[in-house]
């Protein structure tokens, strides 16, 4: 399973484009999993570096086929009809005999755990905009970070898996942390 995750691009084209192409260089190919806040930066948040939703729209649609999207806090139903491809409020894949939980992280995460949850189990989110790996009960929390926006001081970061390895990238394609799962 090689997968590239991305989470709140929150509009930011830029730094969605410095994200794939530093994953681009870490797996040949790969399923992209958007773990929501794709485009809308919040009420709350100033506004991305390079806020250009409409060409992350552009950027995503041109990979449709290729997309598992998780719903966020800020995904709205206008959001879902510039898209091309379908958003789910969270998903289970499953690789050799391993379950990868996709969530966004603002109802599921290391502080609120699923309790469909068993041991072993991998759940991937975002929401929080800091990376971040804990183990609770045997489950394994891995908070990828932020694409679009960080709290001052983080750096902005995405993941990739690739056989049982998952790294966590910064934009710029430096090893942030790794864990096997």
């Amino acid at each position: 399973m090689n997968l590239t995750i991305l989470s709140d691009v929150h509009g930011s084209a830029e730094n969605l484009q410095k994200a794939l192409d530093a994953s681009r260089d870490k797996l040949s190919s790969s399923t992209l999993v958007l773990l929501g806040d794709i485009y809308n930066h919040g009420p709350r948040n100033p506004l991305p570096e390079g806020y250009a939703p409409m060409q992350v729209a552009k950027i995503l649609n041109a990979k449709k086929d290729d997309i598992i999207a998780v719903k966020g806090n800020c995904d709205s139903e206008v959001d879902e009809m510039i898209s091309e491809f379908k958003f789910v409020a969270g998903c289970y894949l499953e690789e050799d005999g391993k379950r990868i939980y996709l969530t966004h992280g603002h109802k599921c995460n290391a502080d609120f755990p699923n309790e469909q949850l068993r041991a072993g189990d991998v759940v991937l989110y975002g929401h929080f905009h800091r990376p971040s790996v804990k183990d609770v009960d045997g489950v394994k929390y891995v908070c990828v970070g932020a694409v679009g926006m960080s709290p001052e001081g983080v750096e902005k970061t995405f993941a990739t898996i690739e056989n049982n390895k998952l790294t966590i990238w910064t934009l710029e394609g430096e090893l942030v942390e790794e864990t096997e799962i």
